[in-house]
Parts: C-alpha cells; structure tokens; sequence
C-alpha cells in the first residue's frame, strides 16, 4: 500500500526555484531516507509533505488524503503525519510528564511503551529547560509518537548530536518503524548516516531528484560523481589508467570506485603501475595515497605493508567498479 504519493509537485520562492517537479512515492513501512548537499531542497520537500509549506504546483496525498498546505488549511499540518524539526520546541518551564500528559491520545499501556523506546522514562519528573539537547529531542520525538501518527517526518534528527546522543537517536528510529509500525520519511545532512538505517534513499541536487535506490545501489552504483561523493571517498579513474584497471571495457567511460575496492600488489604483478605517495592512519584502516601514470587513487587496507616511495600495483577486485559517462 502506497502511503505517500507525490505529484509534480514543485515551489518556486522569490522567483528561485526550491524545488523541480518531482514524483514519488513511498509505501507503508518503508524507510525512505532524503539525501544531498546543503540547498538541495531536502528540508523543503519535507516540509511540503507535512503541510506546513504551500507547493507552487502539484500535490501530496497521505493514505489517499491530499495534504492541504498553509494558503489552504487553517490550521497547518496534516492529520497523521508528525514533523521533528531540528528544534525540539518544548514549551519552557514544564516538567516532562505534563508536556508527555497533554500531547497523549494513547493508553497508558501504549505511553509506557513510547517512554521505554525514546529512553526518557527516568527524565519525566524534570523540567524541559533542564534537559541536555539531546533529551529534548527525544522527548520531543515521544510527544510526537503520542500523537498516534502513520508517518514520521524527520528533519536532520542527528544535526546538532554529540556521538552518543547521535547514536542513542540512531537506535530510537529504528524502533519506532519496528515496534510501533511507523513508517518514517528521514533527511539527514550527512548522507552516510542513512546508508545503515534506510531501504531506500532517494538523492536531491538542486531540488530535483537524481537517483533513488537501495544503500547499496547508492554508494557502489552512483548515477554521477554528485552522487558518489555524498556517500564517502571514491576515485574517478579515466584514460589509459582506467584501462590498466578494469580492460576490455567500453572506453570512453570512467571508473568509479571506492578506496576499499581496490587492492595493492607487488610491482608489475599485474593492474596499473604505481607510486605510493602517501600513508595515513584512519583508525580501523589505513589509507595509502598512490600515483598511478596519469591519477593518483586512495586504497584502503587493514595494515600498512608499504613505504612512501615504494613501487606497488594496484587492482580492482572482481565484480567493482562503475562505469560513469
């Protein structure tokens, strides 16, 4: 059942258009997550959806029911649908059980349950100007479960986290769509946060849509270089160096391919020919910068068994690579 339907929906503000026609839809319990660079129109289109901005053209309809936006409903919004915006919002002043007690339309065995879930039980008798950022944000995420929607709009949830709060959050959501069977629209300005979290992700640039696929379409299948880079480092490997790595392929074409994806060998062992340039520690993995004859590519390896200055071979393992235009 498709609980989201967009059409041709598209908004133009002060003569700049926010955002191109574009369709979409996404099913009941799918987790759709937004994705592109700053200005992409991500935030916008959420907003759209939720009612609280008026679309120049086009139109938005939540389980068959069209989303009347703000020139048309009194009072903005959309019955169903809950918007976690960047600021919690909290009214000040009030301890967490009132704002939880006059936000509830559900029992108290169903509240206990959204409490255990956002991980606020223990914050109930304290008032909201006590909370740190991210306890308001999850008790701002619980008055809206409360509410009883079908769709959770969410607005960069993880922006202004600290990494734990972040990874607390990053918890919270995915038991919400598992435990309370909500479906959820997420945007987030760092597009790899959703690699793990999504079904789907769909790619904004300049407020149309450039791709849409699965976590693993996106990052290894990239549509265009725009695309690849929000998801993490790649190389873009032209010419005769593309050729040493990936041949008998179509020329003309590029090679997309990720630092992990390729594989350092010794000297003339097969491969492109190569000089290591750089070595960095990153952690769990070493990244080693290498100069090919006309590229310099990152490869990723568990352990630095090379030296600067040292001659090397470099591969793509079987069945990597993307071929782009």
């Amino acid at each position: 059942m498709e609980l989201v339907e967009v059409s041709e929906v598209s908004l133009i503000e002060g003569g700049i258009t926010v955002l191109q026609p574009l369709s979409f839809s996404q099913r009941q319990g799918l987790r759709l997550a937004l994705a592109g660079e700053s200005g992409a129109g991500k935030s916008t289109l959420l907003q759209v959806i939720a009612g609280l901005v008026q679309p120049t053209t086009g139109e938005i309809r939540i389980a068959g029911s069209r989303v009347r936006g703000p020139a048309v409903a009194l009072v903005p919004g959309h019955p169903g649908v809950a918007y976690l915006s960047q600021k919690s919002d909290l009214p000040k002043f009030l301890r967490v059980e009132q704002v939880l007690r006059y936000a509830s339309k559900r029992p108290v065995s169903e509240t206990e349950a959204i409490y255990t879930i956002c991980r606020i039980a223990h914050l109930r008798g304290r008032r909201t100007d006590e909370l740190s950022g991210g306890e308001q944000q999850r008790v701002a995420l619980a008055r809206l479960l409360l509410s009883g929607p079908q769709l959770l709009l969410l607005d960069e949830p993880f922006s202004n986290l600290d990494r734990v709060h972040k990874q607390a959050m990053q918890g919270i959501i995915e038991e919400v769509g598992q435990q309370l069977g909500i479906t959820c629209l997420l945007v987030s300005h760092d597009a790899t946060d959703t690699l793990a979290w999504a079904d789907e992700i769909m790619v904004l640039q300049r407020g149309r849509v450039v791709q849409r696929g699965t976590p693993q379409q996106v990052y290894y299948e990239p549509a265009t270089a725009y695309v690849a880079g929000l998801f993490g480092e790649y190389n873009l490997v032209r010419g005769g160096d593309r050729a040493a790595l990936l041949p008998n392929t179509l020329t003309g074409k590029a090679l997309l391919v990720r630092p992990e994806q390729l594989i350092m060998g010794r000297a003339e062992s097969g491969g492109a020919s190569g000089t290591v340039r750089a070595i960095r520690f990153l952690g769990s993995y070493y990244e080693v910068e290498i100069q090919l004859a006309n590229t310099v590519v990152r490869v990723r390896t568990s352990a630095a068994t090379v030296a600067v200055g040292q001659e090397v071979s470099v591969m793509v393992t079987a069945g990597s690579g993307w071929l782009l235009e």
